[in-house]
């Protein structure tokens, strides 16, 4: 099977330049002015004033399947995901029961590869049943075909359970992705504690509930040498720690979440469950500087913490509803509307923390760039066509977005894995 991907604009040393690119047997085999007629193709898209982007990399999304399927499964989460742009995702382990074992491991593996519509990684848990002290099988773990470790929608709350985990990924050379809460800070919170959490008169969470276990964790990063990374990095102070352990050599990374950027608590003016997250929204100084992190390197990259629930769920008060909003289908369209066309990021900037740095953070070596000889994983969007985010156009079970209604532009056209289509507009 031979593709031709005629005129698109891939971005070259930061710029876009219209280049063609054909595909063979699931893999790019050609980059440049590529003639149709020198070259027998089985298809050809024509991409003009479209931009060809290497496929999106997504290293937090919430598939929620087994256990919990009425919020979302493998095959939808994944179709939303393709309908993003993201062509590799990594499933986090909070589903009934987790991937805490090799033999659900296995199972896990199994089930994303027969209903993906992408490339789904599989994270096993730190610890059992994603609580408590007692490790997993690490070693057996990662023999079983685990992404990496973490417990996220919880911290871990005992150091040397941490301290332990650590020493054990250091020496398999797997990551710890932490979820940074210690819970005894959390005091009941559904919302960020601060002046707007006053005015509702809803239970604050405080910032430090993140950036204490955060400072506990590149200590112990630090001595064990092991290879830590923050989830959805959210407040100024965790992004100073951040700062100053790269400073010091210690190897921990980071990701901001899209709706960090994007908002911060002020956009809560009543008592929505629809901007409900967690970590929540922080205040405006904490989202200028998540987003001064990002443009620094102190945080690496972009990663969605794709959360669906139920539309019943999220009708409550955020006093019962759960934490969480979906990110798949709404990422790329609302950060490049709001940060590249208003000239705050490059488009190339956008591109590197939503492919590039993944890759190259998890040592996924073979995708994060348009080269020669490497999958045919890619997206193709529309930066020009003004769009309206509606959630009957959602590919995910969960329309628990803030952003529907909105007008964006770079909609996904198509997406393909492995050169075969995962979406197509």
């Amino acid at each position: 099977m031979k593709r031709l991907i005629k005129n698109g604009q891939l971005l070259v040393d930061g710029q876009l330049k219209v280049q063609d690119l054909l595909i063979e047997d699931g893999k790019i085999a050609a980059i440049g002015t590529i003639s149709s007629s020198e070259v027998a193709v089985n298809q050809i898209y024509n991409a003009q004033g479209l931009f060809v982007s290497p496929g999106l990399i997504d290293v937090h999304v919430h598939y929620r399947e087994p256990g919990q399927t009425d919020k979302e499964t493998i095959k939808t989460g994944s179709q939303a995901a393709a309908h993003g742009g993201f062509t590799t995702v990594a499933a986090m382990p909070n589903v009934v029961p987790t991937p805490d074992t090799p033999e659900r491991m296995a199972n896990m593996l199994a089930k994303n590869q027969q209903d993906g519509a992408v490339h789904i990684l599989q994270y096993a848990t730190i610890t059992t049943d994603r609580g408590g002290d007692q490790l997993v099988d690490m070693p057996a773990m990662k023999t079983a075909g685990a992404f990496a470790f973490s417990n996220d929608g919880n911290g871990v709350q005992t150091s040397a359970t941490m301290y332990e985990a650590m020493q054990q990924a250091a020496d398999l050379g797997m990551a710890v992705v932490a979820h940074a809460e210690d819970d005894s800070l959390k005091y009941g919170g559904v919302m960020h504690e601060g002046a707007v959490s006053k005015r509702l008169g809803l239970p604050g969470i405080p910032s430090v509930s993140e950036t204490a276990q955060v400072a506990r964790d590149v200590v112990l990063a630090a001595a064990t040498g092991a290879h830590y990374h923050v989830c959805h990095v959210s407040s100024a102070a965790t992004v100073q720690v951040i700062r100053a352990a790269k400073q010091a050599g210690v190897n921990v990374t980071a990701e901001v979440s899209p709706h960090h950027l994007l908002l911060s608590d002020e956009a809560i003016t009543t008592d929505n469950a629809m901007l409900k997250m967690n970590p929540p929204l922080g205040s405006e100084q904490d989202r200028q500087a998540v987003i001064a992190g990002l443009l620094d390197g102190t945080i690496d990259m972009i990663a969605t913490d794709h959360a669906p629930h139920t539309d019943a769920e999220k009708a409550q008060s955020m006093l019962k509803a759960p934490f969480g909003i979906t990110g798949s289908e709404t990422a790329f369209a609302m950060l490049y509307t709001r940060f590249v066309k208003t000239g705050q990021f490059s488009l190339a900037q956008l591109i590197n923390w939503m492919a590039v740095q993944p890759a190259r953070v998890f040592k996924l070596t073979t995708i994060g760039a348009l080269k020669v000889g490497a999958p045919a994983d890619l997206a193709i969007f529309d930066l020009t066509t003004p769009t309206t985010i509606q959630k009957d156009q959602f590919l995910s079970k969960g329309n628990n977005s803030p952003f529907i209604g909105e007008t964006v532009y770079g909609q996904t056209k198509l997406t393909l894995v492995d050169g075969e289509t995962a979406y197509q507009a």
